[in-house]
């Protein structure tokens, strides 16, 4: 796996092995960045359930101010932290090692607010698509042109509404599909 565009195009990322693990394909990455355009330029960037940190380091490379990373599991984590000093990445970047849910109503005490949420749960954990889309919809951590954007298995269907949160559009490739939701 490789960053494909940016500043770090074509640099390669470590991943976790494992068969339950299921990185973003790069046509994915691909399709998700052109979706978000020059818009990814100066925002703030969530990547939850962030596995190797693929999506979060593919939009600092293509020149978001800021990412959150939100993983759980700590070899995860290790492999984060690789990938980041690999491409000599020392700002602009959090990391918080907790659950999802845990993450978000840290961020909302703060006060910080996002551009782009991404959330990539483990494909068998489709209860933390809903619980997470729906705390997003009651959060302050997005506004009204955030995008929320969950990428799943075709064969989950996403409500069209979590509490405030609309879904907008979704791109399938395979069996794989991108859900973009915003606030109503």
């Amino acid at each position: 796996m490789r960053i494909i565009a940016g500043t770090h195009r074509g640099h390669r990322l470590e991943t976790l092995k494992g068969a339950k693990l299921r990185p973003t394909s790069e046509q994915m990455r691909e399709t998700l960045f052109d979706v978000l355009g020059p818009s990814i330029q100066g925002s703030k960037f969530v990547d939850a359930y962030a596995g190797s940190g693929a999506i979060g380091l593919e939009a600092l490379s293509r020149g978001a101010d800021e990412v959150v990373f939100i993983e759980h599991h700590r070899g995860a984590n290790k492999i984060i932290h690789k990938n980041l000093e690999a491409l000599n990445i020392q700002t602009g970047f959090r990391l918080m090692t907790c659950k999802v849910l845990t993450a978000f109503e840290k961020l909302s005490d703060e006060g910080a607010g996002f551009d782009f949420v991404f959330l990539d749960p483990p494909y068998d954990a489709i209860s933390e698509y809903h619980h997470s889309l729906r705390q997003l919809g009651r959060s302050s951590l997005i506004q009204l042109n955030s995008l929320v954007i969950a990428e799943h298995s075709r064969h989950y269907i996403l409500e069209d509404r979590y509490a405030q949160l609309a879904r907008i559009r979704t791109i399938r490739h395979g069996d794989v599909q991108l859900t973009f939701y915003r606030l109503y």
